[in-house]
């Protein structure tokens, strides 16, 4: 049965209908950028004191800054996958990193629909520009068959821990470097180069940049390097800041080519803070417990930012629910495009939150992840299911008045409990690649 449209979401679609002239307003340009790593509090309008971010945090001023916003899974590969495909765990193809032969990961399937081939087909642009992960060069995953247009970067994720590679990839060709040349500025100045390549036309960039990713590895360490830290701090916190530099460098060349109003514009984590001395020294994860490769709220809670001129509310912050499984089916109505028949989805579209309003009612998110064992998460409402391993016992936490997810409720809410544990079987299907074991340990990257 199909659900009745809300009247929000009708008085939220005519904005993007024909202006009083009788003209259809343009297609905006849609910017996604990923920061790799990054824990929810890292920046400074998610309450960071240390770490100088003042263009995301300009980026939050003028937008909307999500409070309840999650990744796809807490590792980079499936995380992505999610973002790319619009499915969650339970239906991905990718569930966890797993290193590929020659270079890269495993990849995406042969025929795989991702937001860049909708948005490629609709008219746009398309360009990833940073770190891949989801198939290497010739694979059925590769970014080329994946509906980019164009690509510049690492296109495998072990090799992105190096931020003086010796080689990078542009569209499908090794491009020999130094090993003395800091990658990211590479890829922060070949994005820009871009949008001004395809500034006549509508263009979808996801820019997924390696910061702040370990190894902790950057140029110089300023504004940090008088700070009595410790040194990995130091690089650390000098990585978020040289991302942020970049970021505005794109608001300002946005505004220049006088495309700012005409861009809606994301900011992201692919998954929570990875812990560790130097992330860990500015308590990026708080207050949430849990880091990368958990399914506790510290893995999967991602800062998430939206900015749209004159269409998203500036300087709000909201608490209305969403994944990355959602990005999908959003990028394709702000872009009047038509998701393909038959497509299977576990996302929907926030265009209303995004505006302003509620995101849409559904009955649970859900994430797995398969690095050594198989770990799964649920969040219905404000209830929150993890299950450590197969065979371990149920854990629940009400979020709302426990967002710290320190205490068990399991025993005293059997009924709640069994609920989500109906629901950790519906929402997956099973795959051989990705077997139900309860294996210790996990294999890199």
């Amino acid at each position: 049965m199909k659900r009745p449209i809300p009247s929000f979401l009708i008085l939220a679609l005519a904005s993007f209908g024909p202006s009083p002239g009788g003209a259809a307003d343009p297609k905006p340009n849609i910017v996604f950028i990923l920061a790799d790593d990054l824990g929810w509090g890292d920046v400074g309008c998610y309450g960071q004191k240390k770490i100088r971010t003042p263009n995301i945090d300009r980026m939050a001023a003028e937008g909307i800054r999500f409070t309840q916003a999650y990744c796809g899974t807490s590792v980079c590969a499936p995380s992505r996958c999610s973002l790319m495909t619009g499915v969650h765990m339970g239906h991905a193809p990718i569930r966890a990193n797993r290193k590929t032969p020659p270079e890269g990961q495993m990849p995406l399937p042969a025929g795989s629909v991702t937001v860049a081939r909708i948005l490629k087909d609709a008219g746009y642009a398309t360009a990833c520009v940073g770190k891949w992960g989801l198939g290497f060069w010739g694979s059925t995953g590769d970014p080329m068959k994946a509906g980019f247009d164009h690509f510049f970067g690492y296109n495998c994720q072990t090799h992105a821990h190096e931020y003086y590679p010796d080689y990078l990839w542009r569209d499908g060709e090794k491009v020999p470097l130094d090993g003395k040349t800091y990658s990211h500025d590479l890829m922060a100045a070949d994005a820009l180069d871009w949008v001004k390549r395809v500034r006549e036309r509508p263009f979808f960039l996801y820019l997924p940049f390696t910061i702040p990713h370990a190894k902790y590895q950057v140029p110089e360490t300023d504004p940090y390097t008088g700070e009595d830290w410790p040194a990995e701090a130091k690089a650390y916190a000098a990585m978020v800041t040289r991302m942020d530099r970049d970021i505005g460098r794109l608001f300002a060349l946005l505004r220049e080519l006088d495309l700012d109003g005409k861009t809606v514009a994301f900011f992201a984590s692919d998954n929570g803070s990875a812990g560790g001395k130097a992330a860990s020294f500015f308590g990026g994860g708080a207050p949430h417990r849990g880091i990368k490769r958990s399914m506790y709220e510290g893995g999967l809670r991602v800062p998430m930012i939206a900015r749209w001129p004159g269409k998203v509310p500036a300087g709000r912050a909201s608490d209305e629910p969403w994944a990355f499984w959602d990005f999908l089916p959003t990028a394709a109505e702000l872009a009047g495009a038509r998701l393909p028949e038959g497509l299977k989805i576990d996302g929907l579209s926030v265009v209303p939150a995004l505006l302003g309003g509620k995101a849409p009612e559904r009955e649970c998110f859900y994430w797995e992840l398969h690095e050594g064992k198989f770990i799964q998460g649920l969040r219905m409402g404000s209830w929150k299911a993890v299950r450590n391993g197969p065979d371990a016992p149920l854990e629940l936490y009400d979020l709302k008045a426990d967002p710290a997810e320190e205490k068990n409720l399991a025993a005293g809410n059997p009924e709640v409990a069994a609920r989500a544990a109906a629901l950790l079987k519906s929402c997956r299907v099973d795959s051989p690649d990705w077997p139900v074991r309860a294996g210790t340990g996990r294999k890199k990257p």
